[in-house]
């Protein structure tokens, strides 16, 4: 049965990864005719580039950001994976098109919301790009290749290089607020990126140090019906011997979770950190990512 479930999830994984790249690129794409363009904000990168340029000579960003990228992928195609850089080439084609094709009318004249909007969309976009094994930038493939002859040069120092490029120009072609506005949007996006590709889970991992870790498990199986991982501990600073447990829950069911420590155990050591993303028995399904 599991063989089975694992042969039709490999199945199915590029078609799923083409649709996560495909609607990626919609999204993405629509953040520049909603907010990015209209507003002159040049978000990094070479698409930042082809911001500016439109802002300077009216190029369209799309066909522009798609002619900066192709050489690049000429450049870095041999020294990636075959299966990324197709993904990659078609998410940038399919990107650039979605940023010239997309007429949508700008939602917002005020360069502020424009820029911290638009960078939600564009990052979430870019995000759902990665998850499904792709990027829109032959930059990302150059930073690889730097990476590779030159290692000190992390591929995140070399975008980060660009980026800073970009705002430069911007700060010359347009103006200091454009720069300030770019620096704002860079943020934003990658934090939306990270959250897509993390996950935006609300579930809390519950640590749980005590002597008593078979009363307090049996309970939180029995009450809250959450599973229950036991360990073995050992004080470093005592060489004491205590059992270490350890249960993801929702939010809700902190408080229970606090609540049966404490009547179970009170010298127990307990701390509740986020978890990103949560997969598995009783949260999302495992099989479908």
């Amino acid at each position: 049965m599991l063989s089975s479930l694992t042969a039709q999830f490999k199945k199915h994984e590029p078609l799923r990864a083409y649709a996560q790249i495909l609607i990626g690129c919609i999204i993405g794409g629509a953040a520049y005719p909603l907010f990015l363009v209209p507003n002159n904000i040049a978000p990094g990168g070479l698409t930042g580039i082809a911001t500016i340029l439109n802002y300077l000579f009216g190029m369209p960003v799309g066909v522009t950001s798609m002619a900066l990228n192709l050489p690049l992928f000429l450049i870095g195609f041999k020294a990636m994976g075959r299966v990324f850089v197709i993904r990659s080439f078609i998410a940038t084609v399919l990107f650039s098109a979605a940023i010239d094709l997309l007429k949508f009318p700008p939602l917002t004249d005020d360069v502020l919301l424009g820029t911290v909007y638009g960078a939600l969309l564009l990052g979430v976009g870019l995000g759902l790009i990665m998850r499904g094994g792709a990027t829109t930038g032959g930059s990302d493939m150059i930073a690889r290749m730097v990476n590779k002859r030159v290692p000190f040069i992390t591929v995140g120092t070399f975008l980060f290089i660009v980026d800073c490029l970009v705002i430069l120009a911007a700060a010359f072609t347009m103006s200091s607020d454009a720069a300030l506005y770019a620096l704002i949007c860079i943020f934003v996006s990658a934090k939306a990126v990270d959250l897509v590709l993390a996950g935006m889970g609300s579930a809390k991992a519950c640590f749980v140090v005590t002597n008593h870790q078979d009363a307090i498990s049996r309970r939180i199986m029995d009450e809250l019906e959450r599973g229950v991982t036991l360990l073995s501990g050992v004080g470093a600073y005592t060489g004491e011997k205590r059992g270490v447990l350890i249960s993801v829950v929702s939010r809700a069911e902190v408080l229970p979770v606090k609540r049966i420590v404490r009547e179970e155990d009170q010298k127990a050591f307990v701390f509740i950190t986020d978890t990103h993303e949560t997969l598995g028995e009783g949260f999302s399904n495992l099989q479908g990512e």
